[in-house]
């Protein structure tokens, strides 16, 4: 199997531990994306996982590829280019002081492509899949046009297409988003989202939500999914559903509509090391089922398990075997030690 993906590969900082940033000596520096991140995960799972991007020509360009390959991330169309390498920041909160990020990103090589850097009949050929998510066209230049014309390619090979909407309030306002997202839900089979990028990006809001005490009403996600499926004739929508009590306790689950069909996961309470990169963990999750052929709750317990599991693991990429998500999707939920 083949998937694509496409987007931006960052570097990111982080103080040691959980110290603020105007207390940091030095920083962790570890590489993410979202739809890198799904990549890692897809090829760790065994699928043949093509990211597509362009950084910078010069050697921070090259640890980032050699990044890639050590996850067997294969990167045929990670050209490079003018402009630099995009930054980000990470405080990570605990308790009731939340996590910070601050961008760095401006002028950032992939933030400078051209259409046709990318060709997408090349690269899409005899491909299964391809996702990206909202962030992708949220940096602006040509990024927009280039999303669409993969979308038209990926349509007109029959290529499955999934978009985790992924609404990020630092790089564009709800207007913006829905000014570019919205056509381009016409060539979208699965969508990922939740209850914020529903709201920001589709003008779906969900009545009844209470985050903070946990309360969450199925029925108010139900309507809001089907509404989104009337609108836009989606195959499958995956919704992750976060209770956050605090920065490093949360509630953990999901839903799926399948076929006209309602599915809830179990749900998890996680104790959180890094959060960054959980959602790609559920959408990589997701996509694999579907790949796999696995039946909807069977899809929808693998991808939350998936999820669950990387937000105990540092760094943005999940490092997790097929295995241990099975695992854990089963029931298998103690955390004893394996010896």
């Amino acid at each position: 199997m083949k998937v694509v993906t496409f987007g931006e590969l960052m570097m990111r900082l982080s103080p040691e531990g959980h110290r603020r940033i105007q207390q940091a000596d030095r920083f962790e520096v570890h590489y993410g994306g979202a739809e890198a991140n799904v990549a890692a995960f897809l090829a760790q799972m065994g699928v043949d996982a093509f990211f597509v991007t362009k950084v910078p020509a010069n050697p921070v360009g090259d640890a980032v590829i050699w990044h890639l390959r050590k996850f067997g991330v294969k990167t045929d169309w990670v050209i490079k280019g003018k402009g630099r390498l995009g930054i980000y920041f990470l405080e990570l909160g605990m308790s009731q002081r939340p996590s910070k990020v601050i961008y760095d990103r401006k002028g950032s090589a992939i933030s400078l492509a051209n259409l046709e850097d990318f060709p997408w009949e090349e690269i899409l050929e005899e491909a299964d899949h391809f996702h990206f998510s909202g962030i992708t066209p949220a940096l602006g230049g040509k990024l927009p046009e280039i999303v669409g014309e993969a979308l038209k390619v990926a349509k007109a090979k029959n290529v499955r297409v999934s978009c985790d909407l992924n609404y990020r309030a630092k790089l564009w306002t709800p207007e913006e988003a829905r000014k570019v997202m919205e056509p381009y839900m016409e060539y979208v089979d699965v969508l990922i989202a939740n209850e914020e990028d529903m709201a920001k990006v589709l003008s779906i809001e969900i009545q009844g939500l209470d985050l903070k005490t946990g309360r969450l009403n199925r029925e108010s996600y139900v309507k809001a999914v089907e509404e989104l499926v009337n609108r836009h004739d989606f195959e499958v929508v995956g919704v992750t559903l976060r209770e956050s009590y605090s920065a490093n306790v949360n509630g953990w689950s999901a839903m799926l509509w399948e076929g006209g069909e309602v599915y809830f996961s179990k749900r998890y309470e996680v104790h959180i090391v890094d959060r960054v990169g959980a959602g790609d963990a559920f959408a990589g999750g997701l996509i694999y089922g579907l790949l796999a052929g696995k039946k909807p709750q069977e899809k929808l317990e693998f991808a939350v398990a998936a999820s669950c599991m990387k937000h105990s693991i540092p760094g943005d990429f999940s490092i997790l075997t097929n295995e241990e998500i099975e695992k854990l999707a089963s029931g298998t939920t103690s955390g004893r030690v394996e010896r």
